[in-house]
């Protein structure tokens, strides 16, 4: 399975970042061979409008099944469930801890987004 977390930094010992879109890096964990690829989500950070959605599409050419962020806005929510990607919430956590509550079943999957869109 692959997982993608928000990250703050590059590494797995970084934070979870809190924002979907907008997130710095995406951290990309693939249970079935222990592979971890990090990728930059620069483009989005700044953008005007559309980072939730930018990010869904990069989510899913990454192809990720799962994906879990301190929080997901309504557009980047209704983009990744259309994509059949499942969103967990962990805030305050780095993202290997994340990673490992997942696999733990200690996060439960969200069902609508939790904050309205442009909230950062």
């Amino acid at each position: 399975m692959k997982i993608l977390v928000t990250a703050k930094g590059n590494q797995t010992s970084d934070a979870v970042d809190p924002r979907f879109g907008r997130a710095k890096f995406f951290i990309l964990v693939d249970t079935a061979t222990n592979e971890i690829t990090t990728h930059d989500n620069s483009q989005n950070l700044n953008a005007a409008q559309g980072a939730g959605i930018q990010a869904a599409q990069s989510v899913v050419r990454l192809g990720a099944e799962v994906v879990i962020s301190g929080n997901v806005g309504p557009n980047a929510f209704q983009a990744l469930n259309a994509a059949g990607i499942k969103v967990y919430l962990c805030p305050q956590a780095s993202v290997e801890e994340a990673v490992r509550k997942f696999k733990a079943g200690e996060l439960k999957e969200v069902a609508s987004p939790n904050v309205q869109g442009h909230w950062a």
